[in-house]
Formats: structure tokens, sequence, C-alpha cells
């Protein structure tokens, strides 16, 4: 029998898990599916952490298969992240594509597409249907999670009403992410059980406060609401100024798009593995809401257009077609890949365990005592 060190704050016992570390439920590209797959998930949950499936717009019977698929592979503590359209323009329903097209999107912008495609040799395509952004499509979402005994919902745009209530009847907590204080605040009142602040660094969407100015205050704000920490966050030294900063855990992105699990394209390694600090660019082309991913020639030329994005969800109907020739034309360089300015510290790929691990080495060897404790081991 010898002993183990182990890291843990008070968001273990909450979530029954080993350490305060979240993978970030990442979406990713259009028609190849989220970052955060089952397979990611699993392996975060498996090392110790809590993986998080990003679904969001999966459709109900996929999103009822991945989470089986998690469950097949780790029966450890999990969770589902979706962008619920809170605030946002809605989809009508029962329309077709190529009428909710002329319908809602203004000529200026179609124009736009048009030259793009002219400008980077993109043939025409088709996207196929656009799963509904509405209210009733998340309420279904949330229907399937709850039926598969999800344990944690995390929302990164919005909370809605009747969000809350759904979930913790059904044993279900809620986490949101906040960019801000005044979205924090937000989610306290709706009555979340814990809240990110995410910082401007992060990639993805994200917004406009760095994260060592973001974390404290959110942290005062929604006292006692248990508060996790993310942007700029991928080894031991960001969790311990995580924990520094009076959060109980981080909600790491960045740094498990550097694994085998992840579903990252090739060449998309490729780029990350090759950028520096400064080599993503914050940006509303792909989706219509701030995001930041490694820059490329489509973010520059939105970027020098003048042409303002669509708010979400019109920004997506609007780049669809175009975003299927991309894959179409194999010009995977234009599609959108997130990642944090963390990037540049991040120079190798590994096992989601091993980033795991590292993660908490590191935080133990810089905290010393003072958040670890020894546990026997047989």
């Amino acid at each position: 029998m010898g002993k183990r060190k182990v890291l843990r704050t008070k968001l273990c016992d909450m979530l029954g898990i080993e350490y305060p570390i979240l993978l970030a439920g990442m979406g990713g590209l259009a028609g190849m599916g989220a970052c955060s797959k089952p397979k990611l998930v699993a392996a975060v949950s498996n090392a110790g952490g809590l993986g998080v499936l990003g679904a969001t717009l999966l459709p109900l019977d996929q999103l009822r298969d991945e989470i089986r698929e998690i469950k097949s592979l780790s029966d450890k503590p999990f969770g589902v992240d979706l962008l619920l359209p809170v605030g946002m323009p809605s989809m009508p329903s029962r329309v077709s594509m190529e009428e909710l097209k002329a319908r809602l999107l203004p000529a200026e912008h179609v124009n736009f597409v048009e030259k793009l495609k002219k400008e980077f040799s993109i043939p025409e395509a088709k996207a196929g249907e656009m799963t509904p952004f509405t209210e009733d499509f998340a309420r279904k979402q949330v229907e399937v999670m709850l039926e598969e005994g999800v344990p944690l919902f995390a929302s990164a745009l919005g909370i809605p009403e009747w969000l809350i209530p759904d979930a913790h009847s059904g044993g279900m907590k809620v986490l949101g992410l906040a960019g801000n204080v005044r979205s924090a605040l937000r989610h306290k009142e709706a009555g979340v059980d814990f809240i990110v602040a995410q910082g401007h660094e992060a990639g993805g969407h994200t917004g406009r406060i760095g994260t060592m100015a973001l974390v404290p205050q959110v942290v005062d704000a929604v006292s006692p609401i248990p508060v996790l920490a993310a942007g700029g966050i991928g080894d031991g030294r960001g969790l311990v100024a995580a924990l520094a900063l009076g959060a109980v855990g981080v909600w790491v992105g960045t740094a498990f798009l550097f694994t085998h699990e992840a579903n990252v394209p090739e060449l998309h390694r490729k780029m990350m593995l090759e950028a520096t600090e400064e080599d993503t660019r914050v940006s509303r082309i792909y989706t219509g809401k701030t995001l930041r991913a490694v820059k490329n020639p489509l973010i520059e030329a939105g970027e020098k257009s003048g042409v303002p994005p669509l708010p979400m969800p019109l920004q997506l109907l609007l780049v669809m077609d175009f975003t299927q020739g991309l894959i179409e034309a194999d010009r995977l360089d234009l599609m959108c890949q997130p990642a944090g300015q963390i990037v540049g510290m991040l120079k190798e790929i590994k096992s989601a365990k091993e980033v795991l691990d590292e993660i908490v080495e590191g935080a133990i060897k810089v905290l010393g005592e003072r958040f670890v404790t020894e546990v026997a081991i047989k």
C-alpha cells in the first residue's frame, strides 16, 4: 500500500470528480462535428476531471446516441454543452432553407459571400437543412438529456427561465458561462449551480474582459455560487492562478485540442502547433458572435470588408452553403479553428489523460501542501 497526492476543491465533492478540471464543451466545424466529442469527453472524465460534450444544434437522435456513447466509454460524471437561443432572433420553423435565406438575409451580405466564393475559388454547394435554432428545439434537447440522466448541463450563451426548474427536477446541475459581471449576475438570479467566468483570452465564443480582471469580480459578485475560471488556462500554473483568484476550478478548452482524442482535422492540428500567442483573432464571420480562432485569410477578408456580420443564427444561415463549399473544395485552411491565446505555449499532441495529469502535477508543485492531501492507494 502506498500514497498519492490529489488536488481537490469543493467543486470535486459537488460533482463527484477527482480533480477540479472541466473540459470545455467545444463545438467545432460545420459538417465535421464538435471538437469535444464522446471519445474526448470520456477520456477526461476517466482521468479524473469532468468531460463536457459539445452538442449545439445536434439532432435529437444524434444527441441521444452521443450521450449513450459516452456512458459506454465511462461510468464517471460528464456534461453536455448547448448554445440556447436566448436573446437572439429565432428561426422560423417549417420553412425551406431557400425561403429562409430570401426572407432573412440582406442583399449586401449575400453579395459579400458571393464575392468570397469568387475570391477563394469556392464551388457552389448546398449544406442541406439547418437544425432549428428555436426554444422548442432546445427544450427537446434538454428532455433528451434528462431522459438519459446527464449529470451536468452547460450553457455557453444563455439560461432561459424554464431551464433551471426542469434541470433541477430531473437531478441535473446547471453551469452558465459569463464574460462579464452583468451576465454572471443574470445566471445567479436564474439559479445556476456553477458559473464559469471566461476571459477574453479564451478560444471560441468569448467576451472583452481579461481573465485576471474578470474572475475575482465575478467571484465577489455571485458569492456563494462556486465560480470556475476559463481563458488562458492550460497548465498547472493557470489552475493555481484561478484558485488564487477565488475560483474553485477551471474550464479548459484549448489544451485539450492538443490531444489524440480531440476531433480536430490534421491540418488544424498543424496550424495550432505552428501558431504563436499572436496568431488568433476574434471574429464574427463564422457565427455572428465574437469567436476567437486561429487566424486565416477568410477572417482577414471579413475584417477588411466593412460588412458587419449578422447576429446569430442569421450569420450561420448566411455562411452555411459557403462552409459546405469549403469542405467540398478541401479548403480547411479557411474554416474556423477555435483556439485561445495559450495556443503558443502548446507544442505537442498528447493523450487527454497526460494533459490532465500534467495540469494537476504542475499545480501541486506550485501549491505545495495548501490544497493537497495524501490518500492511500492499494
